[in-house]
């Protein structure tokens, strides 16, 4: 490992010890007692785990940001989600904030927990999974529900899909059709065998057909899968908006695997995008 690689990989352990010490603060907060292995989010920004107290089995979580950017509406995503009905998703029933030496802000969320596990470790899906169809119209469901729900939340801007439209494909994407979206579709934020859709840090209003996008974008390791995803929402990816939604996510993804993310993706990421007729990614 060269010296810059370890010097990472240090950076990494102490921020994860940081973190884990976080959660037990917010635990003794909450007057809970940890019950499962924590689990961390995207760049150690958050972690998570099962807990038990007076209300029973919950889910305890922290995130942490730089105090200026703590706040709005990513800041408040999984409270503000508390108003969405006919969704299988979990509450936010405690929430607790504090600072760390003027350096981070920290925000503590007790949720209820659903019975279900996460379908994959990973956001994109790497290994075959049997669904059952109950399971993919609770899924279509739900995300019909979210669609027709009227929201001042903004998960996205016209000016932000332009910009990385243009830096992916040299040409900006204009949306014109938008609707209520999670945001954040992917498979580790998926539960199974009971349906269940969590971490609504990002909803809000977006491109339509994007949550469907998402997924299907997640999917393309597994062939089978992607073709169910599609399946399931032929109806809003291939139209016009669709498929500028897919091209849409397409170039928020291939930025991520610039940036090191998921890079098994880059490939059948631009094989699709190539298939939608677009001018190929840089």
């Amino acid at each position: 490992m060269r010296p810059d690689e370890q010097a990472i990989a240090d950076a990494d352990a102490r921020f994860t010890q940081w973190m884990r010490l976080n959660l037990d603060r917010a635990a003794d907060h909450f007057g809970l007692t940890l019950t499962g292995q924590s689990v961390f989010g995207w760049r150690l920004r958050t972690i998570g785990a099962p807990a038990a107290g007076g209300e029973g089995p919950v889910w305890l979580r922290v995130v942490t940001e730089f105090p200026e950017w703590a706040h709005g509406d990513t800041w408040t995503g999984n409270t503000d989600a508390n108003t969405l009905t006919g969704i299988t998703k979990p509450q936010v029933i405690g929430v607790h904030e504090w600072d760390e030496q003027n350096w981070r802000r920290q925000r503590a969320e007790v949720l209820t927990l659903l019975p279900g596990t996460a379908i994959s470790r990973t956001n994109q899906l790497r290994a075959a999974v049997d669904l059952p169809d109950a399971w993919w119209a609770d899924l279509r469901e739900g995300i019909d529900v979210l669609r027709a729900t009227l929201t001042v939340r903004a998960y996205t801007t016209s000016g932000r899909v332009a910009q990385r439209t243009r830096a992916t494909y040299g040409t900006e994407l204009h949306v014109t059709e938008w609707e209520t979206v999670h945001g954040d579709l992917h498979w580790e934020n998926l539960l199974a065998p009971e349906f269940g859709l969590i971490d609504w840090e990002l909803w809000g209003r977006g491109p339509a057909g994007m949550d469907a996008a998402t997924l299907l974008l997640y999917s393309l390791l597994i062939p089978e899968v992607a073709e169910r995803v599609y399946d399931t929402f032929a109806d809003q990816l291939d139209t016009p908006a669709g498929r500028t939604a897919q091209l849409a996510v397409a170039a928020r993804l291939l930025s991520r695997i610039a940036d090191g993310d998921f890079p098994e993706l880059a490939d059948p990421i631009r094989a699709h995008v190539r298939r939608l007729g677009v001018i190929p990614v840089r």
